[in-house]
């Protein structure tokens, strides 16, 4: 155990039901970052297997892109401190040097964390959710407890409150153009008698970064960080956007050779702050690498002191600040430091210390963490102060697996920073500040919309358009890049997904799903349904990647293109969303009009203008066709949204919860292989916002997919009372089960770890055991799915001991004990 794992050892937590605080953990999943948040101030789970009380599931500290095993995340944490009376006082969610926590939530059940959802779909649906996924904590800084917040070594003192209450909300989207980006949202109250004065707060980021197979000094020693400043605008015209991420990334983005391969980690993960209780607050960037044995090879930059800004000693240490007074030093000076890679060149003259001893070794990555930090600013008695920061992933910033090798030079980086791409990570970062403040929405109703640009011309602010509408791309060259200032924390989003189940057969599943909220719930820009359609999915493993289209269903609808000539733009535009073959016709003032039949090259002239139109999608808008999506109940009537209108016959309770029949739909899947399971998956799109730049969006396939076996379900198995089986039989370790797709699909296992023994036709609810011939218990495992559901009729044993062994050839019995009956088998394993 190296000596970072070793701190953990050192922090214990008190458990449920002690009567102490309990740190709990809940996963953002929605999007396409996977991160672990806790409730006492912190996120990541300190490369531990923390499991999630909501899903039973391990926790992700911090996975990127979603289901990857890509880790970019040690733990972060919320720091801040003040001046109260003579005393300067900081508080942190933890430091990761002593382990201090800092911050503690209340007993339970006060303390225990929220999760919502703006989804109508969704059980954890709150009409208080800003996001697809919102995880509410609060905690305070107030326990003095030694035994739970540790005495400050440096300060020799035990932990000083500053009497602050925490409310985090952390909102998560899955969205195509906000699925990159996790928002939190804090509110800060003074608690204490005491003003709290020269306020500096700051996110403090260990950022380590490996694949799940690498967890430890291989995968966290070799990491950069740095802060980008701006990055070209995506539309171009010589604009620059201010973006001011804090990012941090594996150095070289651990190729294997010459090509990346699943374990690689090419991408990059940052800190935005997006708001603060002032515009005219101070910022800070600081990284410094702590060495837990060495403290002469503890580094950070540092400047070199002048009469008016003193050199600060932070004693045997020069970058770690141990210590309240260190740790507000560090949080409050005004110091931007210089990004990792350039640790080996001279910056004097930019007023820091000469390079380090082991300048170049630092500068090729390392072990290293980051503070971000802003102020000052006064909270006085009861007063409640909001900031916000996004945490944004953006893919490959590494493009090429030789740069690293092939252009770094410690003495030269410029060439090997040049060749890292930041856009998506800019793109994204941009988009997570839109979401926080959507520009060209003047939400406040006091005619300002925020800021635009108009290309060939000078930037200007702008009353732009009316309250409540939105321009994230104005029409012609003309574009809105910030908000009014004031908090929306929304965008354009799809339709809820519909609610969906899996009926299991032998060889065939049949996907049956409720799109009742998909195609009455209203976009909150557009004020009206803007549903589309239905797309299905299928994949042999829950990476995005793998999923393919199996087949689609959209309404017949078409988008009407008009020819524009301005001084500012010529050409096709969009004004509309799309018009139904009727309205078209009713329009035209023909009832046998067909829009296709008038394309860009061959236009309509029309009341003195030019059209043409083409097909929103598809238009693959017949159902009930052979191997097409059919309605279950095509005779059902359609029903308003008002459920006090629904009559018995119009609602199916098939989905857990009153329904109506008119919105079920169902698609079979025949043909399958009985023992490989599929991921299926419903999504439900819109036409997207062309007016307004917005492309059509469609909910998310790895949120939404169901995991099943085209197997007989439990229910079955119960009512016929059917016997159990278990395959493959004889398991034979030569059989190249991996090789052919059977086990360790994703490749994230070892060898042996990654196999499998399938029990099928089971009952819901039993036990199962393992047995040698001498009657030793090899393994005994619950199957425990009471409510029926995926998987409830099957099972697997990873063929490992209770002992953590692997079981010896031979023959083993197997019992499956439920509450009706026993049954035995046998069962061959062949090394």
């Amino acid at each position: 155990m190296t000596p970072k794992q070793a701190l953990r050892e050192r922090s214990p937590r008190p458990a449920a039901g002690s009567g102490l605080p309990v740190v709990e953990y809940a996963a953002h999943n929605r999007g396409n970052m996977q991160l672990a948040i806790a409730n006492n101030g912190t996120f990541g789970t300190y490369g531990e297997a923390i499991i999630d009380p909501f899903t039973g599931l391990q926790l992700p500290s911090c996975i990127y892109p979603k289901n990857s095993d890509l880790v970019y995340l040690w733990v972060g944490a919320f720091w801040i401190g003040a001046v109260v009376g003579r005393d300067t006082l900081v508080s942190v969610g933890t430091d990761d040097f002593y382990g201090t926590e800092e911050f503690w939530p209340e007993v339970k059940p006060f303390g225990d964390i929220r999760i919502e959802s703006m989804d109508p779909g969704d059980p954890r649906y709150s009409p208080k959710a800003r996001s697809e996924q919102d995880i509410v904590t609060e905690y305070t800084d107030t326990l003095a407890n030694p035994a739970l917040v540790a005495r400050d070594p440096t300060d020799a003192r035990n932990h000083i409150p500053l009497n602050i209450k925490v409310t985090q909300r952390t909102m998560a989207w899955s969205y195509s153009y906000a699925d990159d980006f996790i928002l939190f949202d804090y509110g800060i109250q003074n608690i204490g008698r005491k003003a709290l004065k020269r306020v500096y707060m700051g996110i403090w980021v260990d950022g380590d970064v490996w694949h799940v197979s690498r967890n430890g000094p291989e995968g966290w020693n070799d990491d950069i960080v740095g802060f980008l400043r701006t990055f070209p605008a995506p539309e171009g015209c010589g604009y620059i956007d201010t973006v001011n991420i804090a990012y941090h990334a594996d150095n070289d983005g651990d190729p294997v050779g010459s090509s990346w391969d699943y374990r690689s980690v090419p991408h990059v993960v940052g800190t935005r702050i997006v708001r603060t209780p002032s515009d005219s607050l101070a910022y800070s960037f600081n990284w410094w690498i702590i060495n837990y044995s060495d403290a002469a090879r503890d580094f950070g930059p540092r400047k070199i002191g002048t009469p008016d800004d003193p050199f600060r000693s932070f004693g045997s240490r020069l970058g770690t600040p141990e210590g309240d007074r260190n740790k507000y030093y560090v949080l409050s000076h005004p110091e931007f430091d210089y990004d990792l890679l350039f640790t080996a060149l001279d910056h004097t003259a930019e007023g820091f210390l000469p390079p380090p001893q082991f300048a170049a070794d630092y500068a090729r990555g390392y072990d290293t963490r980051y503070l971000l930090s802003f102020g000052p600013f006064d909270i006085d008695p009861g007063q409640h102060l909001p900031i916000t920061f996004a945490w944004v992933g953006g893919k490959y910033l590494h493009t090429n697996p030789l740069n690293f090798k092939a252009l770094f030079n410690p003495g030269g980086p410029q060439r090997f920073y040049e060749s890292l791409n930041f856009r998506d990570l800019a793109v994204n970062s941009r988009w997570a500040s839109w979401v926080y403040d959507n520009p060209g929405v003047d939400t406040d109703s006091d005619g300002y919309a925020g800021k635009f640009r108009v290309c060939g011309r000078q930037a200007a602010p702008g009353s732009g358009a009316g309250s409540g509408e939105v321009e994230f791309a104005g029409t012609g060259d003309t574009m809105y890049y910030e908000g009014d200032g004031v908090p929306d924390f929304r965008g354009a989003s799809p339709p809820p997904a519909p609610v969906a189940r899996i009926i299991p057969e032998v060889g065939k599943l049949t996907v049956r799903w409720n799109g009742f909220y998909s195609e009455t719930t209203p976009d909150i820009f557009l004020r009206s349904v803007d549903f589309e359609g239905y797309r299905l999915y299928k994949a042999l493993d829950d990476r995005q990647s793998s999923f393919s289209l199996i087949t689609s269903y959209d309404r017949e609808d078409y988008n009407r293109y008009i020819w524009v000539r301005s001084a500012e733009f010529t050409g096709w535009q969009v004004r509309e969303t799309p018009f139904s073959l009727d309205s078209l016709r009713q329009w035209k003032g023909d009832p046998d009009f067909m829009p296709t039949a008038y394309t860009m090259q061959r236009p309509l002239y029309f009341h003195d203008s030019i059209f043409y139109f083409a097909p929103q999608d598809y238009n693959a808008s017949t159902l009930g066709r052979p191997h097409t999506i059919r309605k279950v109940y095509p005779e059902a009537r359609a029903v308003s949204r008002d459920s006090t209108t629904w009559l018995p016959e119009d609602i199916t309770i098939e989905h857990g919860r009153p329904l109506p029949k008119y919105y079920e739909y169902e698609y079979v899947l025949d043909n399958l292989q009985a023992s490989v399971p599929l991921y299926v998956a419903v999504t439900a799109f819109d036409f997207g916002s062309p007016e307004v730049g917005i492309a059509s969006l469609e909910t998310s396939p790895i949120n939404s997919a169901i995991m099943e076996y085209p197997l007989i379900p439990a229910d079955s198995v119960e009512k016929y009372d059917l016997d159990a089986y278990v395959y493959p039989n004889p398991y034979r370790y030569d059989a190249g089960y991996a090789a052919d797709g059977y086990e360790n699909r994703d490749g994230t296992l070892s060898v042996d770890r990654a196999r499998r023994i399938h029990f099928a036709n089971l009952p819901r609810v039993c036990r199962i055991s393992i047995y040698t011939l001498d009657g030793d218990l090899v393994v005994t495992f619950d199957h425990n799915y009471p409510e029926g559901g995926p998987q409830s009729s099957h099972d697997t044993w990873d063929v490992i001991t209770r002992n953590t062994q692997a079981p010896v050839s031979g023959l083993y019995y197997w019992v499956v004990e439920s509450a009706t009956r026993t049954q035995i088998g046998k069962l061959v394993i062949l090394q």
